[in-house]
């Protein structure tokens, strides 16, 4: 049965790496578990160090995550089978209540009766790369429970069902060749962010390329997300080349929201090696915080990871091209495939901070800034997930080859112009 891991005992650090990595990881997990939303299962958008939310907002890309997160703990006996099965049924019939727009999911949602909750004004409809998150989950659950018995025809049927009724092609404009992120029913594109260049949405092109209904061909991944080469980079930051992206990588969750599921070991087109793309971001982050040009005190090789999170003043999006101070957990943690020294270093460095600060109830909190002393009293879904996430590709790959299993996704890694280890020559989609 799960029981937390307290990140603030005194004498953690002593445990041998693979042991301290357990221990975050079934820290963050307890995001999922015990600060899961009350009637839905679903993931909270954001809670407390010490409290959680007086509301029900729910991620869906957050749930996502969510669902790996479980897998995790079951792999590891950290919850019973009975444990994870009902959560997953719990969650699946608050998502078979939720409001979808031809089958997209929104970005929020209310979790006790599946209502949208916008994200702007004009952010009120389906968010594509948000259910990409969700959907890369689900099909890891999908493919965990594989046997034959008929409570896991049933749960597979269950997770089809939602899969393959989101209708992707319904976020192309007519004469375009792009899928754009959000479609409002009132307000259509009007959002109008395309899903092209570098960034956390890989996964969106694959899964959309995956469908048996209302997918996309290979032309709509080079032209809309590559840009037929528009996303390429090739430039040297602090010594190392980085294949894809802006100036200097942009934020680490680049390297991490799409590869909780997709494996980049091995995975080439004509465009990139992501194996190496992500290692050298990666990279790239560390060195950034090595030779800190800012002079942020407190920077240094066991104190770095910029990316999204919760700041003094609000949420932000921090990266070494626009670096406001604040060092993130997730960044190094969830880049231990990429860089396993340098972000053990930082494990260790975030546990001989104040640790009545640095962690609480659920493992590290979203952020801080060593300069100031400031460190942030919240958590985020999408910030915890790819920690617990991660760190298990890095020490089993269990998540990658979950994934990496889906015929659909053999499938569409060969019909986008893929190369990985996990696929076969004669891939074929299941869609049966």
């Amino acid at each position: 049965m799960h029981r937390r891991f307290d990140l603030t005992a005194p004498d953690l650090a002593e445990d041998d790496d693979d042991a301290l990595l357990e221990n975050v990881q079934r820290s963050s997990f307890a995001y999922f578990w015990e600060g899961a939303h009350p009637k839905s299962g679903l993931a909270r958008d954001r809670s407390g160090r010490a409290d959680d939310p007086e509301n029900d907002l729910v991620a869906i890309g957050g749930s996502g995550f969510a669902f790996m997160a479980i897998l995790v703990a079951l792999e590891h006996s950290w919850i019973t089978n009975q444990q994870a099965r009902e959560r997953i049924d719990l969650m699946l019939s608050a998502l078979e209540r939720t409001k979808r727009y031809h089958g997209v999911f929104p970005h929020f949602i209310n979790g006790a009766d599946g209502s949208t909750i916008p994200f702007s004004k004009l952010d009120d409809g389906g968010d594509l790369v948000e259910t990409s998150f969700l959907i890369q989950g689900l099909i890891c659950v999908r493919q965990y429970f594989n046997t034959t018995g008929v409570e896991d025809l049933t749960l597979r049927d269950r997770i089809n069902l939602i899969w393959r009724g989101v209708q992707w092609s319904n976020h192309i404009k007519p004469g375009e060749n792009v899928l754009y992120w959000h479609r409002s029913p009132k307000y259509r594109f009007a959002r109008n962010v395309p899903i092209r260049g570098w960034n956390e949405a890989l996964i969106t092109y694959v899964l959309a390329a995956a469908a048996e209904q209302y997918g996309i061909q290979a032309d709509s991944y080079n032209d809309g997300f590559a840009g037929n080469g528009a996303f390429l980079n090739g430039r040297d930051y602090y010594g190392v080349t980085l294949p894809l992206g802006p100036d200097y990588g942009g934020p680490l969750f680049f390297a991490h929201y799409s590869f909780c599921g997709l494996d980049p070991r091995g995975l080439i087109d004509g465009y990139a090696d992501y194996w190496q793309q992500n290692q050298n971001h990666s990279r790239i982050n560390y060195l950034h915080s090595v030779y800190n040009p800012h002079g942020y005190s407190g920077y240094g090789a066991d104190c770095w990871g910029l990316t999204s999170s919760h700041g003094p003043t609000g949420y932000v999006v921090s990266s070494p091209g626009s670096d406001f101070g604040l060092i993130a957990p997730t960044a190094s943690l969830s880049s231990m495939p990429y860089t396993p020294i340098e972000s053990m270093q930082a494990l260790r460095h975030f546990l001989s901070l104040p640790k009545g600060k640095i962690a609480g109830r659920f493992g590290f909190v979203d952020a801080f800034s060593p300069a100031s002393g400031w460190y942030a009293r919240t958590y985020l879904a999408i910030d915890q997930g790819p920690v617990i996430a991660m760190i298990e590709n890095y020490r089993s790959g269990l998540l990658w080859n979950l994934f990496m299993s889906a015929p659909e996704i053999k499938y569409a890694l060969l019909k986008l112009g893929f190369n990985s280890p996990h696929m076969e020559k004669t891939a074929e989609p299941n869609h049966g």
